[in-house]
């Protein structure tokens, strides 16, 4: 068990990662499960904005790979609104 932060009062319910465990592709398909709220009018899945976040990345910063995955993945933490968290 991870240890509690008092900042994080998530941290007791999600730092153990107990929840479910999923690879990185299956998180990104559980986003196009929900609405993002900051973006309510996109017609286009939520794993279609994190695969555009990471190629338009790729092609400004060639150079810099983990900048590639980090706009691939900058959207996983949204998988918790589908364990009741809010958005």
């Amino acid at each position: 068990m991870s240890p509690q932060c008092p900042r994080c009062p998530q941290s007791a319910q999600y730092g153990s990662c107990s929840q479910r465990r999923m690879s990185a592709m299956q998180a990104l398909e559980l986003l196009d499960q929900l609405v993002d709220e900051s973006d309510p009018d996109v017609d286009f899945p939520n794993s279609f904005h994190a695969f555009q976040t990471a190629e338009g990345i790729r092609r400004a910063h060639p150079d810099k790979d983990w900048f590639h995955l980090v706009g691939l993945l900058h959207d996983l933490g949204k998988v918790l609104v589908l364990f009741g968290e809010p958005q």
